[in-house]
C-alpha cells in the first residue's frame, strides 16, 4: 500500500484536474448555448436555399448549364474535412478522421486532395494524404464573409475543371451529446428531379430564371461551407462540454477512492502505533 503522503499528492492532483475539467466544461456550455442558437436560425434558411436552387435548376434548359452544376467524369476531388484548432473534446475529431480516412480508401481510383479546415485534422492526415490546402485560422473570427474566401477558392477550381467533385465532411450538431458526421457534395449541385420540378410554368421570373440562379447558385454553394462549419463549431462544444463533464465525474470518483484509501492507511498507521506502544509497555513490565 502507497504511504500516506503519496495518497495525499495523488488526492491533490486529481482534485487539481478535477477543477481544471469542471471549468472547460462551464465554459463550453456557455459558448455552446451562442453556437446552438446560431445554427438553429440559419438551417431553416440554408435547407430552403438549397430545396429552391435544386429545384430550379432541375427546370433549366439544358442548352445553358450553369458551371456549378455541370457534372462531369469524376477523376479529381476536392475533400473538404473539418475538424477543430483544439483537442480534449473526445471522439469529436477523431471520427472525422477516421471518415477521411475511410472516404480516401473508398475512392481510391479517383485523385483526391484534401483540404483541411481545423489544426487538428490537418496535423494527423497529412501524414497519410495530399493535403492541398489548410485553413486553420478560420475559427479566431468564424464569419460568412470569411467562410467565403474559402468557398471562392474551391468554387473558381471547379469551374476552371481543376476538380470535378467538391466533398465536405463535418459533424453535424443535433444535441450536446450527440454529433453526426455527415458526408456531402457541394459541387457539383445536381438538381433535384421530382414530378414537380419540371413545371417552370408555375412560377414567374423576374428577372430571367437563369439570372435568378446565377445570383442564387454561388450564394447557395457558400452558405452550404457555413452553415457545416457553424454546425462543427457548435458540435465542437456540445462534445467538449460532454467529454468534461465525464472526466469530472471520473475524477470526483477517483478522489473518493483515495480518499477512502488514504483514510483506511491512516487508520492502519495509527493502530499499528498503538500496537507498538502498548507492546513495548508489556515489554517493560515483564
Amino acid at each position: 500500500m502507497a504511504n500516506l503522503k503519496e495518497i495525499r499528492n495523488r488526492i491533490a492532483s486529481v482534485s487539481s484536474t478535477m477543477q481544471i475539467t469542471s471549468a472547460m466544461k462551464m465554459v463550453s456550455a456557455a459558448k455552446l448555448k451562442k453556437a446552438q442558437d446560431a445554427i438553429t436560425a440559419m438551417r431553416p434558411y440554408s435547407d430552403k436555399l438549397t430545396e429552391l436552387i435544386q429545384n430550379l435548376s432541375g427546370s433549366l434548359d439544358g442548352d445553358t448549364p450553369n458551371p456549378y452544376t455541370q457534372v462531369r467524369p469524376v477523376k479529381k476531388v476536392l475533400l473538404v474535412a473539418i475538424t477543430s484548432n483544439r483537442g480534449l473534446c473526445g471522439g469529436f475529431n477523431s471520427n472525422i478522421i477516421k471518415a477521411t480516412n475511410q472516404y480516401v480508401a473508398d475512392n481510391s481510383n479517383y485523385d483526391v486532395q484534401l483540404l483541411t479546415l481545423g489544426k487538428k485534422g490537418d496535423d494527423i492526415l497529412a501524414k497519410k494524404h495530399n493535403i492541398a490546402e489548410n485553413n486553420n485560422g478560420i475559427y479566431d473570427d468564424l464569419t460568412f464573409a470569411n467562410s467565403s474566401e474559402i468557398a471562392l477558392g474551391f468554387m473558381d477550381a471547379f469551374a476552371n475543371k481543376e476538380y470535378d467533385k467538391v466533398v465536405v465532411i463535418y459533424n453535424s450538431f443535433k444535441n450536446a451529446a450527440t454529433q453526426l458526421v455527415l458526408t456531402e457534395t457541394i459541387l457539383p449541385i445536381e438538381p433535384e428531379v421530382t414530378e414537380t420540378s419540371s413545371g417552370a410554368g408555375d412560377y414567374v421570373f423576374e428577372p430571367t430564371q437563369e439570372e435568378i440562379i446565377s445570383e442564387l447558385l454561388p450564394k447557395s454553394i457558400k452558405m452550404q461551407l457555413y452553415k457545416a462549419l457553424r454546425d462543427s463549431f457548435a458540435s465542437e462544444h456540445g462534445a467538449r462540454m460532454t467529454a468534461m463533464h465525464k472526466a469530472t465525474d471520473n475524477a470526483t470518483e477517483l478522489r473518493d477512492q483515495l480518499k477512502l484509501t488514504y483514510n483506511k492507511a491512516r487508520q492502519a498507521a495509527i493502530t499499528n502505533e498503538i500496537l507498538e506502544i502498548v507492546g513495548g509497555a508489556e515489554a517493560l513490565n515483564g
